[in-house]
């Protein structure tokens, strides 16, 4: 019988963040679109939050619950976008134990709140085409409002486990995560006692989360294709197809790396090279924050407008 010591059995101080394993060499030439892509995404959405407030005809709830998605999307990116730079150009790959929880919980707190805004939007869109004589007094200010404390409640409430049941756990093997974040099953992995609990939990959040709110985006377009279908005129239904195109193209942005990144985690590890997971972790989080307000701006003519007027009237 082996007797393992309980100092075996203790609480790293910190961890060591490895970056992207098998990639060391060109760390550098990787963290350089993705330092254009973080500057895009904090000009892009502070400009699209500024815009929203300061322009009074896009005081609407789309434009809200937009507002809301990159306020989102500069929180989710800003958690571990500069940290990641500093493993890349400074070497400055330790943190400490408290802080790689406060990291985790706020990755995986913020894409759950985003995941719930992208849920609203499609409500919205829903109630402006299938109702759109009842559309203002249906979605009113109190509405969006609570609508959007309840989902960023949602969101950290069902996160707050996360750090808690990593933090008794005990770790006895290495202390390095071959990762630039500290992503939760990446640090539960470490461990040397079962994580079945973390696992489950896991499973049940993201069947809470994101499972429940794809559902919901699904029946909305579900209802929203057959009230566009119904209509007469084709003007029409281009025109209430095109309200709906930026959306779409946001859910695509945002769910299919968090899909990749999911099943990688528990079903893919010996077939995904641990390189090409980490990129795609990366890109998970910097992706709709980057191309968000891009899309938006490109697709939606009052968002066009309004920006060709705020640079008129500047000059």
């Amino acid at each position: 019988v082996t007797v393992v010591s309980n100092k075996s059995y203790v609480t790293p101080k910190s961890f060591i963040l490895n970056g992207i394993p098998g990639l060391e060499k060109v760390h550098v030439w990787i963290s350089l679109p993705l330092c254009t892509m973080y500057t895009i995404s904090l000009v892009g959405n502070l400009g699209l939050v500024y815009l929203i407030h300061q322009k009074e005809s896009l005081h609407r709830p789309m434009y809200f619950f937009l507002a809301m998605l990159s306020i989102i999307d500069l929180f989710t990116c800003t958690t571990t976008l500069p940290n990641a730079l500093c493993i890349f150009w400074f070497n400055l790959k330790e943190i400490n134990f408290n802080a790689c929880l406060v990291q985790m919980f706020f990755v995986h707190g913020f894409t759950g709140v985003e995941s719930g805004v992208l849920m609203l939007m499609a409500l919205d869109r829903y109630v402006a085409i299938c109702y759109p004589l009842r559309y203002a007094s249906i979605l009113t200010n109190p509405i969006i409002a609570k609508a959007g404390l309840a989902t960023f409640l949602r969101g950290v409430l069902l996160m707050i486990p996360f750090p808690i049941l990593v933090k008794r756990l005990p770790f006895c093997q290495s202390n390095i995560i071959s990762h630039t974040y500290c992503d939760h099953m990446s640090v539960v992995k470490l461990s040397c006692a079962s994580i079945k609990i973390n696992v489950i939990y896991g499973l049940t959040i993201a069947l809470l989360i994101g499972v429940f709110d794809i559902c919901c985006i699904a029946v909305s377009y579900t209802m929203i294709l057959r009230a566009v279908v119904s209509l007469s005129s084709a003007d029409a239904r281009q025109k209430a197809f095109s309200t709906c195109t930026a959306h779409i193209s946001a859910i695509i942005i945002t769910y299919v790396p968090a899909f990749f990144t999911f099943f990688t985690h528990r079903f893919g590890g010996h077939i995904i090279p641990p390189s090409l997971h980490i990129i795609v972790a990366n890109l998970y989080l910097l992706l709709p924050p980057t191309l968000n307000p891009i899309v938006y701006g490109v697709k939606t003519k009052q968002i066009r407008d309004s920006v060709i007027k705020l640079f008129k009237g500047e000059k």
